[in-house]
C-alpha cells in the first residue's frame, strides 16, 4: 500500500494572529514530525492551502504562505483549494493517482471544517485513512472548545464504517510510514 501525507491549511492567516488555534506550536511541531518520517520513508508529502480572492488569505499574499516554523520545501507539491474539500476542484485526486497512493495521513487545520470534509471525501473514494489524532487543530467556538472538537472528530471520524475503508485515529508519534 502506497501512503502520502496530506497536510492541510497550516497557513500564517490561521495560525499567527491571536488567539491562535488549539496547541498551534505542538500541532506544527507534530506536523513536522510526520513530514521527517514521511521523508526518511520516501512517501509523498503534498501541502493542501487555502485561498479566497480579496482576503487576508489570497493566494500569495502572507496570509497564504505556509505558517512559520513548518517544514516545508520549496519543491514540495502546493494543492490551491477553495473549499473545505481538498479534493473538489482541485488536482489532488490525479497527484495522488501519479503517485499510486491508496493509503492516506491527514492533519492539519480545521478540524471540524477542512479536516473533516476532506477525510469524509478521501473515505468516499475509497482512500484508506489515518487521522493524525493530535496534529489538526482548530480555534475554541461559542459551542465547544477546540480540544472538545477535536476528540469529537477524533472519535465520529474513527467510527464512520459506512465508506467500506478504514478511518483511524492515531497519536502523530504512532503512525508508521512504510519505506
Amino acid at each position: 500500500m502506497s501512503s502520502a501525507l496530506i497536510v492541510i491549511d497550516v497557513q500564517n492567516v490561521l495560525f499567527e494572529p491571536e488567539p491562535r488555534p488549539y496547541e498551534a506550536d505542538a500541532v506544527i511541531d507534530r506536523i513536522n514530525g510526520l513530514i521527517a518520517r514521511a521523508r526518511t520513508a520516501k512517501v509523498p508529502v503534498l501541502f493542501v492551502q487555502h485561498e479566497s480572492s480579496g482576503t487576508p488569505i489570497e493566494y500569495g499574499s502572507p496570509g497564504w504562505a505556509l505558517a512559520a516554523g513548518l517544514d516545508a520545501r520549496p519543491d514540495d507539491p502546493v494543492v490551491r483549494k477553495t473549499t473545505p474539500d481538498s479534493f473538489l476542484r482541485t488536482d489532488l485526486a490525479e497527484r495522488l493517482a501519479v503517485l499510486g497512493a491508496t493509503r492516506l495521513v491527514l492533519c492539519g487545520y480545521a478540524t471540524e471544517v477542512c479536516v473533516d470534509t476532506t477525510t469524509r471525501r478521501a473515505a468516499g473514494l475509497g482512500y484508506q485513512l489515518t487521522l493524525a489524532a493530535d496534529a489538526h487543530t482548530t480555534h475554541d467556538k461559542t459551542h465547544a472548545s477546540a480540544a472538545q472538537i477535536r476528540t469529537h472528530h477524533n472519535a465520529t471520524l474513527s467510527a464512520i464504517r459506512s465508506f467500506g475503508v478504514p478511518i483511524q485515529a492515531l497519536p502523530a508519534a504512532e503512525i508508521v510510514f512504510d519505506a
